[in-house]
């Protein structure tokens, strides 16, 4: 009885302390058996090992004896390559990756060894895996890594990265395990969409997707869409219109709304647009005027609600966003065409290209296509539901190797800013004083440049780690444990470097250790409790000592825009300005569960959008192969136009030839329309919320209008494909092709595009959320 409920207790104490999380029990019986094995492991030769891996092929279905006989070949690789034993965490880790689950480990707990042996797990069951990392960096460092295990396992890897040629990429793509930033497997995969033949394929189909910071790829970057444009020509902004926006004042020539999402000209604004464009009428019904209307809101739009060294740098002459959620230079991404371009106008940098969309596709939907997603993170149980829903993922929580004994203090707030910051210096003062080493966790470029500046001005010099410098990252970071540091960082999220107490060299560590370890500072709340977990999850690693304390305002901007009524009655301290109320607590709190439900509601609207695209693109993508894999072209244009068809085949006389010339003509017709599917999906999408105004459901309306347009892509292929022919010039060579109008972007290239700031779903998203928590205040 007694051992019964003290299985009863322990399996409640896994509840309480693991909201929405798999049990492990199953797994954690195994861990016995794969310690047991280990002396007969032991004892073999690299060549035996690798050979009693290559046995693991042979079983059809995988069940309890594999898991161990990985496990137990897998710790053995780890210690002949690395000099690392697996712990027993990292092995439950490889367990819950390879059994379908997004693994929550802690920071510092061996996260990339769990996802390579559980990597090497799926090749030896004979599928191919594919390991998404937040970057190119991380791909490239973990595949050359990891790469001695999966030698000693008999599973070959490889990675991509943009610089690879595509006989590169190929070779990675086709070896068993393949390493890749999100971005870039995404890209090659719509580069592989616009191919005319077969053998220009560098991606074999997609079985298993192993994603390392989870979280950050399925949640915070799920909505963004990668695009393959071609090109048309460099992005035009008005730069008259720039220059006169550019003298406008907030308050007297513009106003903006409390959330920042929005602004518009008052009349004083109006009416010096209007005189400096030359007197136009910016609201008239025809004209001049409402040509240029677009361009001033948009070019307002650039000016008075996106702020350099925040949402976007400007490095070696170039506009360059800011990934908010990770703190680094989004090398790759842009806004919409128009703001990319209003923007460039604004900082007076040249245009950049701009181009027709080919395609595009969003992350969520990129990992859709994998028939298994497993994942990895320090924090998943936060969005657990999220996974859950748009996934069908669950989250299984891995207890860390040495309990955690970090001290987490209590929140301080203030009243302002100010106040907020000067409480800010003083405690980091306080803490460089005794030799603990710092990492200050701020918001933006801007804040961390700031902040460093006023520190230096006291005596107290710091390394600053942001967008500016994220190159150097990896040492940065590597080395902000040692005695005395101070590290000015934005967020931590992806970063891929354990902090080392005493340095990267260790030398210090236990007079680092004996003063408490890494000290964690927080600016601010993040606007998701996970940002902040991720940031005070960089100390207490693996049993060591350290601390965190975050500092909050009243007035900081995650307060102001979701959560701007203050309740009466919150006093402050006269001198510090210090709020010790528990009002304000809960209003901090507050707000930021208005941020984290804007974003899900975002990603629930986007994705309500997004699944009948991803159902159209599959069935056309179907229909594409048939058309590159087969003599269907061939087929419909013998039927379609007979007689040209014979002088084409009489004048090449080569069947092969033909074929590929009927070949091109479909699949250049198949590829344009649906570009011009996704243009007309983007208009109707960016209004359809006016259909609200109507009454009408926006997403219903969506429908009726995409089903039926998409419905005539195909049969619209044949009929231009069959008018190519009939209407083309038949030469010894073929079919003059560019002349008959079969003309393919002369050059493309891939990007990523930042939310549109001018997307209802936000603003729409905001009201619900605030709706709904009111209602359950009340």
């Amino acid at each position: 009885m007694a051992a019964l409920m003290s299985r009863v207790g322990k399996r409640l104490r896994r509840i309480i302390q693991r909201p929405a999380s798999v049990e492990l029990t199953r797994y954690e019986a195994l861990l016995p058996a794969v310690e047991k094995r280990e002396p007969e492991i032991e004892k073999l030769s690299d060549e035996e090992l690798t050979e009693t891996a290559a046995k693991l092929r042979e079983v059809d279905k995988w069940g309890d004896d594999q898991l161990v006989e990985l496990g137990a070949l897998g710790r053995e690789a780890a210690r002949r390559a690395l000099d690392e034993r697996a712990f027993d965490v990292q092995v439950l880790g490889t367990l819950g990756l390879l059994t379908g689950h997004v693994v929550q480990m802690a920071t510092g707990e061996g996260k990339t060894l769990a996802g390579a042996l559980a990597a090497a797990g799926y090749a030896l069951q004979g599928k191919r895996v594919h390991v998404v990392t937040v970057n190119d960096y991380l791909a490239r460092r973990d595949a050359e890594w990891m790469k001695p295990i999966f030698d000693l396992l008999g599973v070959s890897v490889g990675w991509v990265e943009p610089s690879r040629t595509r006989e590169e990429r190929r070779e990675a793509y086709h070896a068993e395990v393949t390493y890749g930033a999100v971005s870039e497997i995404g890209f090659d995969m719509l580069r592989d969409r616009l191919v005319t033949d077969p053998d220009e394929l560098v991606q074999p189909e997609p079985e298993v997707a192993i994603i390392d910071e989870a979280d950050s790829v399925l949640v915070d970057e799920a909505r963004v869409p990668l695009v393959m444009a071609g090109s048309v020509d460099a992005g035009q902004a008005d730069e008259e219109v720039a220059n006169v926006v550019r003298r406008l004042r907030l308050g007297l020539h513009y106003e903006t709304d409390k959330d920042g999402r929005n602004a518009w000209l008052t009349t004083a604004g109006s009416s010096v647009v209007e005189k400096s464009l030359g007197g136009i009428d910016l609201y008239g019904e025809s004209g001049a005027g409402q040509d240029r209307l677009a361009a001033v809101n948009v070019a307002l739009h650039a000016h008075a609600l996106l702020e350099r060294d925040v949402d976007y740098l400007v490095r070696d002459g170039k506009v360059q966003l800011i990934n908010a959620s990770r703190g680094r230079v989004a090398e790759l991404q842009r806004w919409p065409d128009g703001l990319q371009a209003a923007v460039e106008a604004k900082e007076q940098v040249p245009p950049s290209d701009r181009g027709e969309i080919l395609d595009s596709i969003t992350v969520q939907a990129l990992m859709a296509r994998y028939p298994h997603v497993a994942g990895m993170t320090g924090t998943a149980v936060a969005v657990a539901e999220q996974l859950r829903e748009f996934y069908k993922l669950e989250v299984a929580v891995i207890p860390p190797n040495t309990e955690n004994v970090r001290e987490d203090a209590k929140d301080r707030i203030f009243a302002s800013p100010s106040q907020k910051l000067r409480a800010i210096e003083e405690e980091i003062a306080r803490v460089h004083e005794t030799g603990q080493p710092i990492l200050v966790g701020t918001q933006d470029v801007a804040e961390s440049e700031e902040l460093a500046e006023k520190l230096s001005k006291v005596g107290l010099e710091s390394v600053v780690l942001n967008a500016r410098n994220d190159a150097e990252e990896a040492e940065i970071i590597a080395d902000a444990g040692r005695y005395g540091a101070v590290t000015v960082s934005t967020q931590m999220a992806g970063r891929g470097t354990d902090i080392r107490l005493g340095g990267k060299d260790g030398k210090d560590r236990e007079r680092v250790a004996e003063l408490g370890g890494l000290h964690v500072i927080g600016t601010a709340r993040y606007p998701s409790s996970r940002l902040d977990d991720q940031l005070r999850g960089r100390a207490g690693r693996q049993g060591d000592p350290g601390s965190s304390i975050f500092f909050a305002s009243l007035n900081d901007d995650l307060v102001l825009q979701n959560a701007p009524d203050i309740p009466e009655g919150i006093d402050s301290d006269d001198e510090t300005g210090e709020i010790t109320d528990v009002a304000a607590h809960r209003q901090i709190k507050h707000a930021q569960r208005v941020a984290e439900g804007v974003d899900l509601e975002i990603h629930r609207n986007t994705w309500r959008y997004t699944r009948l695209i991803e159902r159209q693109r599959t069935e056309l993508l179907a229909h594409r192969d048939k058309l590159l894999r087969t003599d269907l072209a061939k087929e419909q244009l013998e039927k379609g136009a007979p007689e040209k068809f014979k002088e084409l085949s009489e004048a090449v006389d080569d069947e092969e030839k033909v074929a590929r010339i009927c070949r091109e003509i479909a699949l250049f017709h198949i590829d344009e329309l649906w570009s011009d599917h996704l243009a007309f999906l983007t208009d109707v999408r960016e209004s359809i919320h006016l259909r609200a105004l109507a009454r009408e459901t926006p997403l219903d309306e969506f429908h009726r209008a995409a089903i039926p347009e998409f419905h005539k892509i195909i049969p619209e292929t044949e009929k231009r494909s069959i008018a190519t022919l009939e209407e083309g010039e038949i030469t010894e060579n073929g079919i003059d092709l560019a002349a008959s109008g079969v003309r393919r972007a002369t050059s493309t290239w891939t990007y990523l595009v930042h939310d549109n700031p001018f997307d209802s779903d936000a603003e729409q998203a905001l009201k619900k959320v605030r709706s709904l928590l009111r209602r359950k205040k009340d």
